[in-house]
């Protein structure tokens, strides 16, 4: 299967405003884990007359850092690619003490009580909602709306023109796959959302969470092939014989942590369903959940 080259060197300071491009800065959040790698990158568009993407964990110490980083400037725009709970539920303390009306693609997709990998923030809800194209203007800045659904169906990437820089929140990450978990997550929508970014123009990816992409359109493409790999994975399994998506999670992520496994098998699950959609894969009953035995 085609490795992806991961980008784990990932230099910064907890609670500090570092530039990353002459428009762009980066507050990481401490709050490391699985998800979010060493933390939920916060970042800053502009200079004087500012946009805010991503508030992050409602942490304290993080929204203080946040402000410092902004003393002196005016927020015009607060701006969410996705509603899990590791971006937004600082928002309404950063809309609070600056005035910035938020913006993004909408409210949390998955109805409570719902199992999905990641929580998200059922309280969230933009004062103003994005679509895939919309341009926000600011002061020596121009944002585009960039509509990734995929790992989560409100997901939006958001292009700042001047630099040629894509902050591409969880759609690609250098450090890590992102995961996929239905029912909001969607492999079909997935792949879509990647393949449409290799025609457009960004030099530079800017993910939530960890290092920049400095090659955008070769990582994708490994992305993609990668995802390819993992549906061979499946059908490789299943000329075994019959069996389910923990059986399959313990032979084809044999490398990866066993604390993963739960993660992978949510990821395993979005091909599966668009597997016995497209009829590649067949179940008893016609659906693709955990426990349901795959069969060719």
């Amino acid at each position: 299967m085609a490795g992806i080259p991961f980008i784990r060197d990932f230099k910064f300071d907890y609670g500090t405003a570092m530039e990353v491009t002459p428009l762009i800065r980066r507050v990481v959040a401490n709050n490391p884990n699985p998800f979010t790698f060493k933390g939920t990158g916060t970042y800053i568009i502009g200079h004087g007359n500012v946009a805010v993407v991503d508030p992050g964990p409602d942490q304290q110490e993080h929204i203080d850092a946040v402000l410092r980083a902004l003393r002196g400037e005016t927020v015009t725009h607060i701006l969410v690619t996705h509603t899990h709970i590791d971006h937004v539920p600082a928002t309404p303390a950063l809309a609070k003490a600056t005035g910035a009306k938020v913006y993004s693609y909408g409210p949390h997709p998955t109805p409570e009580g719902v199992t999905a990998e990641q929580e998200g923030d059922f309280s969230f809800a933009p004062d103003v909602k994005l679509n895939d194209g919309d341009v926000i203007q600011g002061d020596g800045w121009n944002v585009e709306a960039v509509h990734t659904p995929g790992h989560i169906s409100n997901h939006l990437c958001f292009a700042v023109k001047e630099d040629k820089a894509l902050l591409s929140g969880d759609h690609v990450m250098g450090w890590s796959t992102a995961v996929i978990s239905p029912p909001d997550g969607n492999m079909a929508d997935y792949f879509a959302s990647l393949r449409k970014l290799l025609p457009r123009d960004e030099s530079l990816y800017i993910p939530t969470h960890g290092a920049e992409i400095r090659d955008p359109n070769p990582f994708v493409q490994a992305y993609i092939e990668h995802r390819l790999g993992r549906e061979a994975q499946i059908m490789a399994r299943l000329k075994d014989g019959p069996q389910t998506v923990p059986q399959m999670v313990a032979k084809n992520y044999a490398d990866t942590p066993v604390h993963l496994h739960p993660a992978a098998g949510r990821s395993m699950l979005a091909h599966l369903v668009q597997m016995v959609k497209d009829g590649r894969v067949k179940t008893d009953d016609g659906r693709a959940a955990i426990d349901s035995i795959y069969r060719l």
